[in-house]
């Protein structure tokens, strides 16, 4: 049985506690890989993150495939990650592809069009879609653009603060105005790798059930 399986059943615990048994849904993980990530990176910790996102995704998904983007201030789209192929997926798929922009500096806006660019201009489906994105702070303000922008539609942005910096744009998701829907939520975590599988997919999907619900309420999802 590989890590990626033992961590499903973490999953289906609290997708049952969150009534959220059957749902079908597309995931996406944006991954920071700005100059600050670079021990993260080394040490296997964004490998676990791939692993542990994962099986969110194959719980959830219509194929079972995690789709992923790193970012710095230029970002790159990636194949996407299934439990065929997430061994070293990190080693192989980003640190030693020379073509992937990383460790500069942090431009999320840039990442962000094109998530939106690949689910509602590229593969527009009545699937909602579950996007993680990992960040250890700075966030660019012009993020608001992207969410304001997506709450028409069936995308819910989940964003995940790891270390210490600044989180002040993130930490404002919760109030910013303008939408249709809330469909943004932020929590922080100082050390990813020493949180339980358990409390790592509790604050995950914390708030996509009341979007989920609501989204189907305005006739965002179908």
């Amino acid at each position: 049985m590989n890590t990626v399986s033992l961590m499903k059943n973490k999953v289906s615990v609290v997708l049952e506690k969150k009534q959220l048994q059957g749902v079908i849904a597309k995931v996406g993980l944006v991954l920071d890989i700005s100059g600050s990530m670079r021990k993260l990176y080394r040490e296997g910790t964004v490998q676990k993150v791939v692993e542990r996102i994962l099986a969110v995704a194959s719980q959830f998904d219509d194929d079972g495939a995690l789709d992923v983007w790193v970012y710095d201030n230029e970002f790159s789209r990636l194949p996407a990650v299934t439990e065929k192929d997430f061994v070293d997926y990190v080693n192989q798929r980003i640190l030693n592809d020379g073509s992937i922009h990383k460790f500069g500096r942090n431009d999320e806006p840039k990442v962000m069009e094109d998530v939106v660019q690949k689910y509602i201009k590229e593969e527009l489906s009545d699937v909602p879609v579950f996007l993680v994105f990992i960040n250890d702070g700075g966030c660019k303000p012009g993020i608001k653009k992207y969410i304001v922008e997506s709450s028409t539609q069936p995308i819910f942005w989940q964003f995940v603060g790891i270390g210490d910096a600044n989180f002040d744009v993130l930490r404002k998701l919760d109030t910013m105005e303008g939408r249709v829907i809330d469909n943004a939520n932020f929590f922080h975590i100082d050390h990813i790798d020493q949180v339980s599988d358990e409390e790592l997919y509790e604050n995950l999907l914390n708030e996509f059930p009341m979007w989920l619900k609501e989204a189907k309420e305005k006739r965002i999802l179908r």
